[in-house]
């Protein structure tokens, strides 16, 4: 290995480092994604060593300008990323030198690859975060929007899949909507916890340079310096929330996609896709399978994936930096890219599916869905007690299914039997319209309660 292409650390070694761990321990290929955020914090780094007369103001103003040029060309796709100078850090400052000469060893004064790739990690991890918010507002949208044209759309709200009690279509897609406000708040709480600047730690012990972290830390975007030169360098619970804000998301639209496979299917018919959410088979013509939602909810696989491996990493690690931390960042990149991926499928899903409203309608007929109606009716208007209630209920339940009929097909002197002291107001209760929208309770199906929380959601999605 020639002069110009040692490693920095070289001085200290009488030989290169093998081949095959020069391949396997750079992390180039990976973490060169981090560039305008190793550049961005270069150049604070560099206008604070001025502001602090650390470094002379000759030498800073042709790293800033150097930087400036490496991050152009790498835009243009005219940087050569080298597997033998390890990371993105040492290529930027390789490149450097040959930018601007010897100045270019004065950035380095100061801090540590250490410090300064935890701090490029969290700023990338900001940045992506915000993405992720970006892109649950929108899904969020899309939910609002098709929520507000079903409010009056009966289906069957399901338990262990079968049928339960009539409920809006537009009250189930809610449901996620709240699943997913939960999610757009934990990356939100993340962005709270993440909020101090590592750069200032150094290698693990600080540094006896009068730097200035409240400079940097304001200069990157961050809300102050972090308190502990060690627990800063060492310090990934930031990585391992952000894998597990994304593992809960891809969770959550793993159940939706899960919901509407079984839904589209020809067991229930519930819904239907337009075709651009819908592939064919091989050898099969009829055939119209909902890849897409098979895809989100398989991908979440890999979001739980990414998770584990660095909490695996993580717990029988030493306290400082060790080697070890190397592959946190190429878990973290990957689930994002499968997140924001599971989203954006996510967003199409949502706009291209449709309700078969009449066989909602007619299954939310089905599995005697407005019996608990009747017991709580018999509860408010003739003051028996539940359980009574529920007895007598179940009764005429078991009397529908004897006779194949469903509980609105049901007269009044069928009804009778099981209870004398009833009119023909009764009929009203075995209605799956009435029944859903005799829940007013808050949070409950009714249509009332869903156009109110429908015009809450479009104040707080804003």
């Amino acid at each position: 290995m020639t002069k110009k292409n040692k490693t920095v650390w070289s001085g200290r070694f009488k030989s290169s480092t093998s081949k095959s761990f020069q391949r396997i321990g750079a992390s180039i290929s990976v973490d060169k994604r981090l560039y305008e955020q190793d550049i961005f914090a270069s150049k604070i780094h560099t206008q604070m060593l001025i502001k602090k007369k650390i470094i002379p103001a000759k030498a800073g103003k042709k790293i800033i300008k150097g930087l400036d040029k490496i991050k152009g060309q790498i835009r243009k796709g005219k940087f050569k990323f080298e597997e033998k100078f390890e990371d993105i850090h040492l290529n930027i400052e390789k490149k450097l030198y040959e930018i601007i000469g010897d100045s270019a060893g004065y950035m380095h004064t100061a801090r540590s690859r250490n410090d300064q790739v935890v701090t490029d990690f969290k700023l990338w991890v900001k940045d992506s975060s915000l993405i992720l918010i970006k892109e649950l507002n929108s899904l969020m949208k899309n939910l609002i929007n098709k929520a507000d044209k079903n409010v009056s759309t009966v289906m069957p709200g399901f338990t262990h899949l079968k049928n339960a009690q009539p409920v809006s279509f537009a009250h189930y897609l809610l449901a996620y909507y709240e699943m997913l406000k939960r999610d757009k708040r934990r990356f939100q709480n993340n962005l709270e916890l993440i909020d101090e600047s590592p750069l200032g730690a150094a290698a693990l012990s600080g540094t006896s340079y009068n730097i200035d972290r409240n400079f940097t830390s304001k200069k990157l975007g961050f809300k102050k310096p972090t308190s502990n030169s060690i627990d800063t360098v060492s310090d990934r619970d930031f990585a391992i929330d952000f894998l597990y804000a994304c593992a809960v998301c891809a969770m959550h639209l793993s159940r939706l996609a899960e919901d509407f496979i079984i839904l589209n299917s020809d067991a229930y018919q519930l819904i239907n896709f337009n075709d651009k959410m819908l592939t064919g088979s091989s050898i099969m013509p009829q055939k119209k399978n909902p890849d897409p939602a098979e895809l989100i909810r398989g991908r979440t696989g890999i979001n739980y994936g990414k998770l584990n491996s660095i909490l695996t990493i993580m717990k029988g690690l030493p306290i400082s930096y060790f080697k070890d931390l190397q592959d946190d960042k190429a878990l973290v990149f990957d689930g994002f890219d499968t997140l924001k991926d599971t989203l954006t499928l996510s967003n199409e899903l949502i706009k291209n599916v449709n309700p078969n409203k009449i066989k909602m309608s007619e299954m939310a007929k089905t599995g005697y869905t407005t019996a608990t109606d009747f017991a709580d009716y018999l509860v408010k208007d003739k003051k028996l007690s539940f359980r009574e209630a529920y007895k007598v209920s179940s009764k005429i339940v078991n009397y529908a299914e004897k006779n194949k009929k469903n509980l609105d097909d049901l007269t009044l002197n069928e009804i009778k039997r099981f209870y004398k002291k009833v009119n023909s107001n009764v009929l009203k209760i075995f209605n799956v319209r009435n029944s859903m929208n005799s829940k007013n309770s808050y949070g409950g199906t009714s249509e009332r309660n869903i156009k109110n929380m429908i015009r809450k959601y479009k104040k707080e999605i804003k």
